[in-house]
């Protein structure tokens, strides 16, 4: 990180400076250093305790120009869902016996999800899937009936996102190679949603810094709107 290029790009950065939205994604290309198709993320810092049941931000969302990502989706359901998950282009479709090859240490896919009848067996390998972030929620879309739009929108384009234990939120919206519409169009959505799950119970200042980086870049401070 303390090569020449990313010095070089550091330099282009006021760090005494809170940018516009706009101006901050266009510096955030600009000032990439990764050679491959680098992930735009943005990192919203809250005057929240998620210790408190109403202030543990936690959610899901499609982005209107996608991630730049493909998830391979799986979805555990048994029956009719099954073939619904087929249709609407999951890639891995099963039930008992997909979570036997978890539990054996499969791990090829990025999204879970399930309908609520296979809970009560997926909750039996929440130390496998609950520390990489994998087990199925309902606030994030992932635990449903309506598996076909589930699926849609992940392969759309869909984040979650979820305050940590420091107050902080952190979520891609999108790759280096979108153009700088692309990835304003993004982050004003995923400000906009951060906004309108504000707690009620929150005082004085919602957010307290806005910073976009990409995977090998410098931080940029984003102004609130």
């Amino acid at each position: 990180m303390a090569g020449k290029k990313y010095k070089a790009a550091k330099e282009l950065v006021d760090s005494n400076k809170q940018y516009p939205y706009a101006e901050a994604v266009a510096l955030a290309k600009k000032t990439n250093t990764a050679k491959f198709d680098a992930t735009v993320e943005v990192s919203f810092s809250l005057n929240v305790d998620p210790r408190q049941a109403d202030q543990n931000i936690r959610g899901a969302m499609v982005l209107p120009n996608g991630t730049g990502r493909s998830q391979r989706v799986l979805v555990v359901t048994q029956g009719a869902k099954a073939e619904e998950a087929k249709n609407a282009g999951a890639d891995i479709v099963g039930a008992a016996d997909v979570l036997e090859k978890i539990k054996g240490g499969w791990m090829d896919f990025d999204v879970i999800v399930a309908t609520p009848d296979m809970m009560g067996q997926l909750g039996r390998l929440g130390k496998i899937l609950g520390p990489r972030g994998l087990m199925p929620n309902p606030k994030t879309g992932t635990v449903t009936m309506n598996i076909a739009s589930a699926v849609e929108e992940i392969k759309k384009g869909k984040v979650t996102y979820r305050v940590d234990k420091d107050g902080n939120v952190n979520c891609l919206i999108g790759k280096c190679s979108f153009s700088e519409d692309a990835l304003a169009a993004n982050y004003k959505a995923l400000y906009d949603q951060i906004v309108k799950v504000k707690p009620t119970s929150v005082k004085g200042a919602y957010i307290k810094g806005i910073t976009i980086s990409t995977t090998m870049g410098p931080g940029i401070k984003v102004a609130a709107e």
